[in-house]
């Protein structure tokens, strides 16, 4: 008996050690987060979109909305102002040659995820909105420090 509650204090101990671990490390995005995944080389056509691998569709930066490419805003729909050619640029900036972890966080009313995803730690849909290459849209931005 005395045995078998040394293994279990000790496997708390343990498990309580791991938790607090994890939750001190501070960094965004963690794959070892539930629902992360990383994105490797990602593509950008615009300044709100992503894709991972250069396969299958792209996915929305959730809660933003970048200037359209040309030819891309539809009649009757009022698009977000802006160089196009400089949102994605920059959204491609913020990208290269850093890990990219994603979390699916809804679907558009196209059936294209809306992902969540940070670029070394940095919440891609905020860093957007807070260097002027995107408005907040479609949904509220969380943990943002926006100027």
């Amino acid at each position: 008996m005395r045995h078998l509650r040394k293994l279990l204090i000790g496997g708390l101990s343990a498990a309580f050690a791991l938790a607090a671990f994890a939750a001190g490390s501070g960094e965004k995005g963690n794959a070892a987060e539930p629902g992360m995944f990383a994105c490797p080389a990602p593509y950008h056509h615009d300044g709100d979109a992503i894709r991972c691998g250069g396969k299958g569709r792209s996915s929305r930066l959730y809660a933003i909305d970048a200037p359209e490419m040309p030819g891309a805003c539809r009649p009757g729909r009022q698009c977000t102002p802006g160089d196009p050619f400089a949102s994605r640029d920059h959204l491609r900036a913020l990208t290269k040659g850093r890990k990219v972890q994603c979390r699916q966080v809804d679907m558009d009313r196209y059936q294209r995820p809306v992902v969540q995803c940070f670029a070394g730690g940095v919440d891609l849909s905020c860093a957007m909105v807070r260097d002027g290459f995107a408005v907040e849209r479609y949904g509220r931005l969380s943990g943002c420090l926006l100027r």
